[in-house]
């Protein structure tokens, strides 16, 4: 699997910010992209920085874009991970993953499940979780185990994936930190995030692939200065050793992944043989007293 990574910054219109990703989709594919991901909401800024009503007003196009990412899919050939405010109903919006395939129809869709509410990232105001499950999306490049952001930190979603059979597990992300943060603050928040998504790959023997944004994002109401969005973005094989990783600012790359490595790992580490299904009924509830 060759697979070309998207993280880039918002350009300040969602119609320079698509050109700007076109222009990325476009070098990844005379790379040879098979499979192009980007990161999660690409289109337009990160809106759930502060909670706004009018916010909701971007969702409008959603069946538009379906269209517009349909064609770009079929025109380059390739599987196309994309990210977007889905308006469903009145009142009723998800944080939803569309996969097209190589022709252009939707091979898939993922509901963002686990939403976030923290200073910054007012996720919960915007979007209602998902009830598509955990199921991984069959392409022409391999079965996708797609999930969003703030999923990426419940080794659970992770683990349903892989029981599924997912062959590689990607995280479309908008994570960053705030300026005033301590520098060794900042460096423990990264390497948490990495090291929740390398373990991921290692308990469940399959690559894993997350894209990030970059550049900083002000708070237009005003209430925090905004968020620096620390890119890093980063492609682990099945033992969780890097194959990539990015900066905090370079804007496209392309990998490539051996699947069939994930099959030479869960031989000589069995953990899916040696799992005690019959002992995890605590996981089914909330806490246990």
């Amino acid at each position: 699997m060759r697979v070309g990574l998207v993280q880039q910054r918002f350009y300040g219109t969602k119609e320079l910010t698509i050109e700007a990703s076109l222009k990325s989709i476009k070098k990844l594919k005379k790379d040879k992209a098979d499979l192009i991901v980007l990161q999660e909401l690409h289109q337009d800024r990160y809106f759930c920085i502060n909670e706004n009503v009018d916010s909701f007003d971007l969702a409008d196009d959603y069946e538009s874009d379906l269209v517009f990412w349909s064609k770009v899919a079929k025109e380059e050939k390739i599987v196309l991970v994309t990210s977007l405010f889905e308006k469903r109903a009145a009142g009723l919006y998800h944080n939803t993953v569309v996969v097209f395939e190589k022709d252009g129809a939707i091979a898939g869709k993922y509901r963002k499940m686990h939403i976030p509410d923290d200073p910054g990232f007012y996720e919960k105001f915007y979007f209602t979780p998902g009830d598509l499950g955990y199921e991984p999306i069959e392409t022409s490049v391999g079965k996708l185990g797609v999930l969003i952001c703030w999923d990426q930190w419940f080794p659970e979603a992770a683990r349903v994936m892989s029981l599924k059979g997912a062959d590689v597990l990607i995280y479309p992300t908008a994570i960053g930190w705030f300026d005033e943060d301590s520098e060794e603050e900042k460096k423990r928040q990264l390497d948490a995030w990495i090291t929740i998504q390398r373990s991921h790959a290692i308990a469940n023997g399959i690559p894993v692939i997350s894209v990030n944004r970059v550049g900083k994002e002000l708070d237009d109401a005003k209430v925090i200065d905004g968020i620096s969005f620390w890119g890093n973005s980063f492609v682990v094989d099945s033992q969780g050793a890097f194959i990539f990783r990015a900066s905090v600012s370079e804007e496209e790359m392309v990998v490539n992944i051996d699947l069939k490595k994930s099959e030479e790992i869960r031989r000589i580490w069995p953990f899916f043989r040696d799992r005690r299904i019959d002992s995890y009924e605590g996981l089914l509830k909330r806490y246990i007293d």
